[in-house]
C-alpha cells in the first residue's frame, strides 16, 4: 500500500516547502502550533494544526 502524496488544492504541484507556525488564540490562554506546507509553485499555503492546550504557554 502506498502513501498519498500532497497536492496543492490549485495547481495540483507536488514540491512544498515546509514551515512551522504558531498563532494565539483571541485573548493569549491558549496557543494553536500548525505545520504550513507551502506550494513551490503558487505558494498557496496548506495548514495542518495537530492539537492545542491551555499549557501552551512560552
Amino acid at each position: 500500500m502506498t502513501e498519498p502524496q500532497l497536492a496543492c488544492p490549485l495547481c495540483r504541484g507536488t514540491d512544498f516547502q515546509q514551515e512551522e507556525s504558531r498563532q494565539d488564540s483571541r485573548w493569549g490562554f491558549t496557543s494553536h502550533r500548525m505545520t504550513l506546507m507551502i506550494c513551490n509553485r503558487c505558494r498557496y499555503v496548506l495548514h495542518f494544526y495537530d492539537k492545542h492546550s491551555i499549557f501552551d504557554f512560552d
